[in-house]
């Protein structure tokens, strides 16, 4: 696809937007399944903090002291990554799994009866969480500041980070596969209006339609009409200046006449070589109107157009025959009866009617006309056995006014004619020498 192609860049946007919004959503789950064990890891240090504090007793009236740790399997190993450290005024005791560790003090002094979450590092350098608690206890004569630390290695919040998010990598995946290939299927049905539309325009240049019509999405109906709209002011505008042109040619037929009738006149009383001269650029004219006339007929419409091909070239070769060129010829046609090609069969005729009539003019003995049909295009060969046409020659065979046998009579209007006809159909002429004679090739679409 393009780079201008619009299902591209919908398509990249589309899916990029989607790989962002999983990759965040990626990042926002870890962040917050991690926040919501850390919170479930403080409360559990939280719980044991007031066991720990449990160990505070009244040894004597007005003195605290400690009573004997409850065993913890947690605790009892070394540096088994739970630990708790109880200050009670100058005197410190620990877990057995600090050993000989003592957990620093970070920070200041809290009031007593408040409590903190702290970062810290423990035995072997590893990082800690730690609930940190103060407390005060009365011996009488003043208040003994007691700090009880709970702490938990964060490697074991870590893994449980890792493994959640080696557990939810692949559904994000599978989750991103589903999204692209809904999105894409969106896509496909949301530009599917588009693809009317194109095909409709292809249809309008092919022939098969006149107009676009109205059996398509609403969200491109207003496209639709304005085409229409387009199509019917441009048809009305060639069907004015195609009036304007017939009707120019037969305002000069009237004149072309009269002057062939003065013509007549001068020669009845003798004065032939001014008569003659007068002829002579009458008929030349008057074959140009002729054949702007016929020029101006060439259908532009968009209407859905068939010609039965062996129809059109029956009459013509019959027109031929009755013609001192084509008379003493030998006609050979080889089409298919059922063959029709999509043009206005009054142009088909127009134009095979110019290419037969050079064919007649120039051959010697034998016409042949064979047509076959193929990927949608018809090709018809057309031959005869004269002398052919110079090769340096046979790109200008279809210029206005060219003539390749200036011997030959004609105003070198009639291949131009014809080749304007093809172009107008979609389909292409050319020339070329194949043993004695000319052979035109002729292409034009099928229906």
């Amino acid at each position: 696809m393009s780079r201008q192609s619009l299902r591209l860049r919908l398509g990249l946007v589309g899916g990029l937007s989607i790989l962002g919004a999983l990759a965040l959503s990626v990042i926002g789950l870890t962040l917050l399944f991690e926040r919501h064990v850390q919170r479930v890891a403080v409360a559990d240090l939280e719980a044991r903090s007031y066991s720990v504090a449990a160990m505070i007793e009244m040894t004597a009236p007005h003195r605290a002291g400690f009573r004997p740790a409850p065993v913890d399997p947690l605790y009892e190993q070394p540096f088994s990554g739970h630990y708790w450290q109880l200050e009670l005024g100058p005197h410190t005791r620990r877990s057995r799994s600090l050993w000989d560790v003592t957990l620093p003090r970070i920070g200041p002094p809290l009031p007593p009866g408040t409590a903190r979450v702290l970062d810290m590092t423990g035995p072997e350098a590893r990082p800690l969480l730690a609930f940190e608690t103060w407390l005060s206890v009365d011996d009488g004569a003043s208040t003994v500041p007691v700090r009880i630390v709970v702490a938990t290695d964060r490697a074991a919040l870590d893994e449980a980070r890792s493994g959640f998010l080696r557990d939810l990598l692949p559904y994000s995946a599978a989750l991103g596969l589903l999204l692209v290939l809904g999105f894409w299927a969106q896509l496909t049905v949301g530009m599917r209006p588009l693809t009317a539309v194109s095909d409709r325009v292809a249809a309008l240049r092919s022939g098969r339609i006149a107009r676009m019509g109205t059996s398509l999405p609403a969200e491109v109906l207003p496209l639709a009409g304005e085409i229409d709209t387009l199509l019917s002011d441009r048809d009305g505008e060639l069907l004015r200046a195609r009036n304007r042109a017939a009707d120019l040619a037969h305002g000069l037929k009237t004149p072309l006449q009269a002057l062939l009738g003065d013509a007549a006149h001068l020669r009845e009383r003798g004065d032939r070589d001014l008569a003659d001269s007068i002829e002579t650029i009458a008929t030349g004219m008057r074959g140009l109107v002729e054949r702007e006339l016929r020029r101006a007929t060439i259908q532009s419409d968009r209407r859905p157009l068939r010609a039965n091909l062996l129809t059109i070239v029956s009459g013509v070769v019959n027109v031929l025959r009755r013609t001192p060129d084509g008379a003493a010829l030998s006609w050979e046609v080889d089409i298919a009866a059922d063959l029709e090609l999509r043009i206005d069969p009054d142009d088909l005729a127009e134009a095979f009617g110019a290419l037969a009539e050079n064919a007649a003019r120039h051959a010697t003995g034998r016409v042949a006309v064979q047509a076959r049909a193929e990927a949608g295009m018809a090709t018809i060969r057309l031959s005869d056995d004269g002398p052919g046409a110079p090769a340096e020659a046979m790109r200008d065979l279809v210029r206005r006014g060219f003539r390749a046998d200036e011997r030959a009579g004609g105003q070198g209007l009639g291949l131009a004619i014809a080749g304007e006809i093809v172009e107008a159909a979609g389909g292409a002429l050319s020339f070329s020498n194949e043993g004695p004679g000319l052979t035109v090739l002729l292409k034009l679409p099928l229906p």
